[in-house]
């Protein structure tokens, strides 16, 4: 680099990363500074006191208000952003719809008490919507536990708040209290662990307090200035976050007070006054043992206006839907019934069968590989987010019917409630795929002594919460997992391990200050392709009749309005090509699909490979969707074939980008009645040739997973998973594999 400045007289803008972190330090753009508090117990003494009693715990915060107000002077969000709520319908049938959070009923609900306020009418309210999760940054190294708290705000989209790392700030790290094991099962340390992290959340959040009942005026994105009222808003956690927030005992449910035995027979939503009253009336061991209560403790929530932590509770599809009720109950469950009803021999035969299916699935764009099938010590979220897309297939004629229908049911549960935006339609649609679920779980009594689990009676609540909330995907414990990476376990990588805190508070807020002061650049580099004739990637496909179905394209191209089949034209009529063709090994296909991770805007980009080589292993040609009917819904407008190479080429000056493909047939003019999916198989010619053809890659719509259909016999034990699909004949079409398939493969 200092070669390329001294012929321009010029010199390195940093002298060393000392200057560099000099700079970025007297940045002002973004700079919320880090402040801390000591907690101590104050409570009665033992005569025997407790090493906790004595210690101090630091809580280290950044002040929300200050955060709340970069989030809404942010000018990438000037268009991602809702000041008012508001409720959306379908103009055709005039249905409600949800989408993101300001479409719900709870921001309706919240705005109309501040519009009744002579003080605060007219301000916009902008909901704080808080998560915690204690995460762990290194295994074996000591004190490696980190207890982060992250704020944003309801006013910006879903899609705003999932893809953009600026939307969601870390505003905490809370204390993790510790002390001996001989103290660390006493009530009053648990007690004391609790009530610690309410009150922590209190005085970190206490700056927004005046704010909630006085309007502040702030300067927004878009350059106006507007009347501000904060609310405490949803709050993201999982099942165990979500105990100690409500103040409610193990294995009952934090939203209503249904039996913990039988939590799915329902039972009256919780609410703020009901609990108080029943703390008021009743006994500890009362409340703890019929109400699942604790009595001891006092909710952070009831520092605030307007707030109600059974209320804010929001959902969680990765903890409650994604590794709970599927990979924690169904998959263990699909083991234990084999093993119950085949013996241990014999179900491990099996399982190991579903394994190697698992492992024969074929690549797909995002879809990370299961070498050895499910069986690993360590799951991650998105390991159950994969295994989900193809493990329905695999258990396919190794298990009753029942237990293929329960898992669809769950699956489709799962892929409707992450649906970007839910209609009445869908809210339907999920009610149903509740019930069928509860029906057709049964078939696991076998091995399971009760269905009454928490995270499964969540899927009860779902439909109530996307009224008040808008759509489960804006409001995700996943959205604060992956902010774990970049706010705490990279930071922490980075210290020197030595008084890490110290060191990752620092980093963060660096981040921050760069983050405010970078200028957004949209720069995407274009493939280059190889150049070869028509006879050379003839040759190196191995398609004989590549020149003449480039004819037969090349015909259809230039006669859009001629009715006649190409191959009915004869062949001294068909335009010819004898140019060089520039060959690729990928397209990029971009798509609205905003229920999935997507950038801002929901739009989603994906890479489909054509590739003689991948990763220096093996062929990898992946298969596509083919828009054929524009008109016709899902897989009735759609067709399926492989890719075999991309490649274009100028004709008469004007470009022609293209795909040789080939076609895949369906099997049946409808889905599976057991999968819910589409089956196809490769189409072929009558002399058994391949149906291939040359395709304009504008017609080639996105990424199609095929899955074999395995049938019932095992798999060879050498099989892999790029053969499978030249292996196999018939295949099912994943509309499991994300949540945009799910919608146009149904």
């Amino acid at each position: 680099m200092a070669a390329t400045l001294v012929k321009h007289r010029d010199v390195p803008p940093f002298a060393d990363h000392k200057d560099l972190h000099n700079v970025i330090d007297a940045t002002q753009l973004g700079d919320v500074p880090w402040q801390s508090f000591s907690v101590q117990y104050t409570g009665e003494r033992p005569e025997v006191v407790p090493p906790w009693m004595d210690d101090e715990f630091d809580v280290w915060y950044r002040d929300p208000r200050a955060m709340a107000h970069n989030i809404l002077a942010n000018p990438t969000f000037k268009d991602e952003i809702d000041y008012t709520p508001f409720r959306e319908y379908d103009a055709s049938d005039k249905t409600r719809r949800w989408k993101d959070f300001m479409s719900g009923d709870w921001a309706w609900k919240q705005s109309d008490i501040i519009s009744k306020d002579p003080e605060t009418h007219g301000s916009a309210l902008v909901p704080i919507i808080l998560g915690s999760d204690n995460t762990t940054v290194s295994v074996g190294t000591g004190n490696n536990e980190y207890y982060p708290l992250y704020a944003s705000i309801g006013n910006v989209r879903n899609s705003v708040r999932r893809a953009h790392r600026d939307a969601l700030v870390i505003i905490g790290f809370l204390a993790i209290p510790k002390t001996d094991k001989k103290h660390s099962k006493d009530d009053a340390f648990r007690i004391f662990r609790r009530q610690l992290f309410h009150s922590s959340l209190s005085a970190i959040l206490s700056s927004l307090k005046s704010a909630m009942t006085e309007y502040e005026v702030v300067r927004c994105g878009d350059g106006h200035f507007r009347r501000i009222i904060y609310s405490l808003g949803p709050y993201i956690a999982d099942y165990e976050e979500q105990l100690v927030l409500s103040c409610i005992v193990k294995h009952w449910c934090p939203k209503c007070i249904a039996v913990r035995t039988n939590l799915d027979n329902g039972g009256m939503d919780r609410c703020r006054e009901h609990t108080e009253f029943l703390i008021g009336e009743l006994h500890g061991d009362v409340l703890w043992d019929e109400f699942g209560i604790i009595g001891d403790l006092v909710p952070f929530t009831n520092d605030f206006p307007r707030a109600d932590i059974h209320e804010l509770l929001s959902f969680d599809l990765l903890h409650q839907l994604i590794k709970g009720a599927f990979k924690d109950h169904l998959v263990d469950w699909v083991a234990k019934y084999l093993k119950a009803v085949h013996g241990t021999r014999r179900a491990e035969e099996i399982m190991s069968d579903i394994d190697r299916r698992v492992a024969a699935a074929p690549s797909f764009s995002g879809l990370r590989r299961f070498p050895q099938g499910r069986d690993f010590k360590q799951w991650t979220g998105d390991d159950s987010k994969v295994l989900m897309k193809v493990f329905l297939p695999a258990i396919e004629g190794h298990v009753p019917g029942d237990m293929v229908r329960a898992f669809r049911a769950l699956l489709e549960f799962c892929y409707l409630a992450r649906r970007d935006v839910v209609t009445e339609d869908t809210l339907n649609q999920m009610q149903d795929a509740l019930h069928q679920f509860h029906r057709y779980r049964q078939i696991f009594d076998l091995v399971v002594p009760t269905f009454s689990l928490p995270r499964q009676h969540s899927m009860i609540h779902y439909t109530d919460m996307i009224r008040l909330f808008g759509a489960p995907n804006g409001l995700c414990s996943s959205i604060t997992e992956s902010k774990h990476i970049k706010a705490v376990k990279e930071p922490w990588r980075w210290s020197s391990r030595h008084n890490a805190l110290g060191q990752m508070l620092v980093t963060n807020q660096r981040l921050d200050k760069l983050a405010a002061s970078r200028v957004d650049f949209d720069a995407r580099g274009m493939l280059t392709g190889t150049i070869l004739s028509i006879a050379a990637l003839a040759h190196e496909v191995a398609v004989p009749d590549l020149r003449r179905l480039i004819q037969h394209f090349l015909f259809t191209q230039l006669n859009q309005d001629d009715p006649r089949d190409p191959a009915d034209v004869p062949t001294g009529s068909l335009p010819r090509h004898e140019g060089k063709l520039q060959v690729f090994n990928s397209a990029a296909a971009t798509f609205f699909a905003p229920s999935d991770l997507s950038g801002t805007g929901g739009m989603r980009r994906e890479h489909i490979r054509a590739c003689p080589l991948w990763r220096n292993e093996y062929p990898r040609n992946d298969c596509v969707f083919i828009n054929t009917d524009s008109d016709a819904q899902g897989m009735r407008g759609l067709e399926v074939a492989r890719i075999i190479c991309f490649f274009s080429f100028k004709h008469n000056w004007e470009v022609y980008p293209c795909a040789l493909i080939h076609w895949f047939e369906k099997i049946d003019d409808c889905a599976d009645e057991d999968t819910g999916m589409w089956m196809v198989r490769p189409s072929f010619h009558e002399d058994g040739s391949w149906n291939l053809a040359v395709i304009h890659i504008e017609t080639v719509f996105r990424a199609a997973h095929l899955i074999p259909i395995y049938g019932s016999e095992y798999i060879p034990h050498d099989l892999k998973f790029y053969h499978s699909i030249d292996c196999f004949r018939s295949f099912y079409v994943n509309k499991f594999a994300d949540h945009h398939a799910f919608e146009i493969a149904s």
